[in-house]
């Protein structure tokens, strides 16, 4: 029994500090992997043009036919006046939050000269008019057949921006299907940075998981934890990639789809591989065009999807044309504006420390907040209806 004036317990500060010892470079190895949020505004989609197809204006291009499809065929989905008047406004303003110059997939093979000559006018039209917060390239896959196309195409590019980085800039790797591929890039950027005189670490990339290689590799190890390593702090993006995943698992073309198990299987990993690091997650893209008669069908199915990935936490996707983008912000807005009232009644309960029908701890406190975050940088909730700022939710937002 403890005396009056006497410590509880019966330990040594011997055992304190033995396990201090112990576990102090532990304690900076996590902390390191796992810094929690990056800061900062993520979009809410990844808009892929062709580099063939890219040039000045495409921005609002894509804004103009959005807003020609949304006038003649918006009023059919029955979305509430608020949303509408929503995706109405940001149509006119910012079609496009994350523009990718695509010289992959989309763009093909045209040969090496045709190539170049597209990398250096493509990065001259960025450089005069980027249009979006976030822009980058994604070049072609680091396996052997592509590699140093990819590299070149990366080379060239730069060499087109002059040394001055776009807003928002990153670059994509696709089809990794090996780690070292990873840390092969990582050398590359550095290379690039020194040649271009680029700040160190100014290069940053995103890593395309459509290969069943980036998930499980040829160990058996889970190969995106791999990834993340190799990548040295570079990596701010996981992507899923739709149908050239589903593809490789050999699952038939009319079943290949974001909420096909195999894909939920996939996300998955890539949810726990990536939580906590800072590294940001989208999902992939549907390919049924709401283009001719197949305008509602195709809304229907895309609103569809977009709000299962945001239920699930995925709070970005890709979309691949202009007539995606009205369900691409009706969906997104829908979701915060639904949840909008909760949040801000429990964040106001926490911050009066007022008991109330949920009992919300320090890590759900942190995801209302980004939550908020996410609805104001969106254009889905306006800054006059939360009781609390910016600052007062990025402070809660941050572990």
């Amino acid at each position: 029994m403890t005396e009056p004036g006497e410590a509880p317990g019966r330990l040594p500060g011997s055992v304190y500090a033995a396990a201090d010892a112990r576990l102090s470079e532990v304690d900076a190895q996590v902390a390191a992997r796992y810094p929690g949020e990056r800061a900062g505004r993520q979009p809410v989609h990844t808009v892929y043009v062709p580099a063939h197809r890219f040039s000045g204006g495409v921005v609002e291009r894509w804004g103009e036919q959005a807003r020609v499809v949304f006038a003649g065929h918006g009023d059919a989905l029955g979305l509430e006046p608020g949303i509408a008047d929503r995706v109405r406004r940001k149509l006119a303003v910012e079609p496009i939050e994350d523009l990718r110059i695509d010289f992959e997939d989309g763009y093909g093979n045209p040969g090496d000269e045709t190539e170049d000559a597209d990398a250096l006018a493509c990065a001259r039209v960025l450089v005069c008019s980027p249009g979006t917060p976030f822009t980058g390239i994604r070049f072609k896959s680091f396996e052997a057949s592509t590699r140093r196309r990819g590299i070149r195409t990366l080379d060239v590019f730069l060499d087109g921006l002059g040394g001055e980085l776009p807003p928002g800039f990153v670059v994509t790797l696709p089809k990794v299907t090996a780690v070292a591929q990873v840390a092969v890039l990582v050398d590359v950027l550095g290379t690039l940075e020194a040649a271009y005189g680029l700040a160190e670490g100014a290069l940053r990339f995103e890593v395309q998981i459509e290969t069943p290689q980036s998930i499980v590799d040829a160990d058996g190890r889970i190969a995106i934890a791999s990834i993340i390593s190799a990548a040295a702090g570079r990596c701010v993006g996981l992507h899923y990639g739709t149908y050239d995943y589903s593809a490789a698992l050999g699952i038939a073309g009319a079943y290949q789809s974001m909420d096909h198990p195999a894909a939920d299987f996939a996300k998955a990993f890539m949810q726990v591989a990536a939580a906590g690091t800072g590294i940001r997650l989208s999902d992939g893209s549907t390919n049924r065009l709401p283009v001719g008669d197949a305008v509602l069908p195709a809304w229907r199915e895309h609103l569809r999807l977009v709000r299962r990935s945001l239920e699930r936490g995925f709070y970005q996707g890709w979309d691949l044309h202009p007539h995606q983008l009205p369900t691409r912000f009706a969906a997104t807005y829908a979701f915060f504006r639904e949840n909008l009232p909760s949040a801000v009644a429990r964040l106001r309960g926490y911050a009066a420390q007022a008991a109330g029908a949920v009992l919300d701890e320090p890590a759900t406190v942190r995801a209302l907040s980004a939550f908020l975050l996410r609805g104001l940088d969106c254009g889905a909730v306006d800054e006059d209806e939360l009781p609390f700022d910016r600052a007062w939710l990025r402070a809660r937002a941050t572990p």
